[in-house]
């Protein structure tokens, strides 16, 4: 079942796409080498609902936690728990909102620190290719538009993994909704979108294979070669001419530089002593 939201309809789950917003902005002024993963979605989990929304996730499937933290080689579904965060870490932090009915489902991937080079290439290209994806989410055009613009970027212009087993979706009353929507695909293949649909876009791209496989903990995926995966989403909806992001990373790109000038500024008095 696939649904056309009115504007109004679209406006409510702007609403709580702004809320995920607000959460990964709240761990991008969080984020530092020597936290765990969980007190990451302690903090999440109290903004979220003094706030006046839910967690998404908690309880979805039997997941217990507010966040999916996936640090490294974990693409997603990392669990929150002991793991503390060290300096040259990459941590994908994925957030559901349900407030007025409707969900919103956004994710982005943090550097902690000095982070290689090549691997910030990773999440730079695999952000730009969420938004090359986005561009395709317009009336009349297929699942596939989008699914090509991602792969395209990453796997034939980059030379990453696109990551298969896993995909975006329609999101709405529903945290996954109809239709699937691949990383991967050909163009004009797939379901045809209409103007007022809502999507979860999110590509997750890994700086090696493609291959992944799932722990025993039935939720964290990794790649199979342990090399690291960047993931990054934003709740879209479908338009006349092009996909409309209804979460936004500014106020999450602006934190993340603050900090990181912040810690650098610490770093450097430290030094100094």
């Amino acid at each position: 079942m696939v649904y056309i939201r009115s504007n109004e309809e679209i406006e409510i789950i702007r609403k709580s796409a702004l809320m995920v917003s607000a959460t990964l902005t709240e761990v991008a002024k969080f984020l530092k080498p020597g936290i765990t993963t969980l007190s990451i979605d302690k903090m999440a989990e109290a903004f979220i609902r003094d706030n006046g929304g839910v967690p998404s996730f908690k309880g979805y499937g039997g997941f217990p936690y507010s966040l999916c933290i996936s640090v490294n080689e974990v693409v997603v579904h990392g669990m929150p728990g002991s793991h503390v965060l060290k300096d040259g870490d990459i941590i994908s932090v994925d957030c559901g909102v349900f407030m007025n009915n409707y969900h919103g489902d956004s994710a982005y991937t943090f550097a902690v620190g000095e982070v290689k080079p090549e691997v910030l290439k990773l999440l730079r290209d695999t952000k730009e290719s969420l938004y090359r994806g986005i561009a395709q989410a317009h009336d009349g055009n297929r699942i596939g538009d989008i699914s090509f613009a991602v792969e395209d970027f990453t796997a034939r212009q980059n030379g990453y993994g696109v990551v298969r087993e896993l995909v975006g979706h329609g999101v709405g009353r529903k945290l996954h909704e109809d239709p699937q929507v691949p990383n991967f695909g050909r163009k004009g293949d797939g379901k045809k979108i209409r103007a007022g649909q809502v999507l979860a876009i999110e590509p997750m791209i890994n700086l090696g294979v493609k291959e992944v496989y799932t722990l025993s903990d039935k939720w964290t995926v990794v790649t199979k070669d342990g090399k690291p995966s960047a993931h990054f989403e934003h709740t879209t909806a479908v338009r006349k001419d092009k996909g409309e992001p209804l979460s936004s990373f500014a106020p999450i790109e602006a934190a993340e530089k603050a900090n990181a000038e912040l810690n650098s500024a610490h770093y450097e008095a430290a030094m100094a002593h």
